[in-house]
């Protein structure tokens, strides 16, 4: 075989298994809920406490966590992207934008826990315009108006004793029927949409924004 011929094969093998693994990674969406899949069977429990960890890319045990954790390392594995530092960052810019201050009494940003309180991370997905649907009506949890996507991220008002109405998040995993995968309290799982029915719908997110 000549050197010419060698080297075009050798050229064609690599383009087309470059092309391959570009189509197995899939859209922004796809990987965000492949990353959180990935983590069923391994977050097995949930802990609300706070912890102090590294920054940036900090973490409390992959086994343990809370609803926002998921959303955290799904967006760390699955494409490359670090919350806690980009919330941190943009509570240093415009801290009152956030409810911090008002809802837990904050005075300034903490990298050890802003970015695992969901209604921060609702600030952020709306300030970077990711957010495509939100309301403070009384809307069934498994009523999104607007068509889903996979890996489109999706918050509730969670109804709980009394009466409260608690923050919970979650990643889109299929559309048909659709699913999603969050940490409720039992470690990672996926669940039916249908399941969230008696809850309230809060917002509708697809991020990172095009």
């Amino acid at each position: 075989m000549k050197r010419r011929d060698l080297l075009f094969r050798l050229t064609a093998f690599s383009m087309a298994s470059h092309f391959r693994a570009v189509a197995a990674a899939g859209t922004q969406g796809q990987r965000l809920a492949q990353a959180a899949r990935a983590q069923i069977g391994v977050t097995r429990g949930y802990d609300p406490n706070y912890t102090r960890i590294a920054y940036p890319n900090g973490d409390v045990p992959r086994s343990t966590g809370v609803c926002a954790d998921m959303i955290l390392r799904a967006a760390r594995d699955g494409l490359s992207l670090d919350l806690q530092k980009l919330v941190h960052e943009d509570m240093f810019r415009a801290f009152d934008a956030y409810p911090s201050r008002r809802t837990w009494g904050n005075r300034s940003p903490d990298a050890n826990i802003d970015h695992r309180r969901v209604l921060n991370l609702e600030t952020y997905f709306q300030r970077v315009h990711a957010r495509l649907w939100a309301t403070m009506a009384s809307i069934p949890g498994d009523a999104f108006p607007k068509p889903l996507e996979v890996g489109d991220i999706l918050t509730w008002r969670l109804l709980a004793a009394r009466g409260a109405r608690l923050p919970h998040i979650g990643i889109v995993s299929a559309t048909g029927p659709a699913q999603v995968i969050h940490n409720i309290g039992n470690g990672s799982e996926e669940t039916q949409l249908a399941a969230f029915q008696p809850h309230r719908a809060a917002a509708h997110i697809r991020w990172p924004a095009a």
